[in-house]
């Protein structure tokens, strides 16, 4: 199913693995699910999760963990990126606590949602401690820290019927870009937030299979914002610009690289408050 309602604002980093990265019974349901002729979208995914914080009262985080996954053909192999909502609810759930206004919280998800869902989450931890989400997401936003995983010759933008705009990489190489990016900012500015966030990053690569395909996708942020924008969007050309001048020890020519990248999303971000 494909909606007609759009939901502008979420972004997203998708890891896609190889079939034979999952045990059985996982593997075969996996299999026939791919072979499906049509997949949910995004969009599905987001307005799923949205139907629940309109009930009454209000769903945190699903009763049972979704089966869709996203499908992606890779040298004519069959990844795929499991939803996880459940999973994913709950996490998002843990940051709210600390990032909302207790009033704004509170009108959204009632303290008895959402220590309901909290004492969920930590009896299903206890069976599953080495559970991580396929997909991470953002909103009105592309941290800076995902761009680290491409190169601007990999960013596939198309319009018409299907706008998207997406880079995708082979984790190999989103790896590789990791591990060069923290050296280049360790040596030049020590500990600091960007460092710690493709830390972060980083150490999530590392729990998928080694021949995954690594997706940053705009979402639905490119129904919102204008076509020229999209198509002179180089935010990882500008990323790894600002990466090398730091390894070659030009700050200057970093800073500018940096500006141009922080005006853009800034640009971006200010859209959330537009009438």
């Amino acid at each position: 199913m494909v909606s007609s309602l759009v939901i502008p604002y979420a972004t997203y980093l998708r890891v896609y693995e190889p079939l034979a990265a999952f045990p059985e019974p996982e593997r075969t349901h996996w299999y026939r699910y791919a072979a499906r002729e049509a997949t949910p979208t995004s969009q599905d995914e987001l307005l799923r999760a949205l139907a629940g914080l309109a009930g009454t009262p209000p769903t945190a985080a699903p009763a049972h963990e979704s089966g869709d996954a996203f499908v992606a053909d890779v040298d004519g192999v069959t990844c795929v990126c499991p939803w996880r909502t459940r999973l994913r609810s709950w996490l998002a759930l843990d940051e709210l606590v600390d990032e909302l206004p207790r009033p704004v919280l509170e009108a959204a998800l009632p303290e008895v949602v959402r220590e309901q869902a909290l004492a969920d989450h930590a009896r299903w931890r206890v069976a599953n401690p080495d559970a991580r989400p396929w997909i991470r997401s953002a909103v009105w936003t592309v941290p800076m820290r995902w761009f680290v995983l491409f190169s601007d010759d990999e960013k596939e933008y198309e319009t018409g019927a299907r706008t998207l705009l997406r880079y995708r990489t082979p984790m190999v190489q989103a790896r590789r870009r990791v591990a060069r990016g923290l050296k280049a900012l360790r040596d030049a500015v020590g500990q600091a937030p960007l460092v710690e966030g493709l830390v972060d990053v980083g150490k999530w690569l590392e729990e998928f299979h080694p021949r995954s395909l690594v997706e940053l996708d705009y979402g639905g942020l490119v129904h919102v914002l204008p076509k020229e924008h999209l198509a002179e969007d180089r935010s990882a050309a500008e990323v790894a610009e600002g990466l090398a001048a730091l390894a070659a020890g030009d700050e200057e020519r970093a800073g500018r690289a940096y500006q141009r990248l922080t005006d853009r999303w800034s640009a971006v971000r200010e859209r959330q408050f537009a009438s």
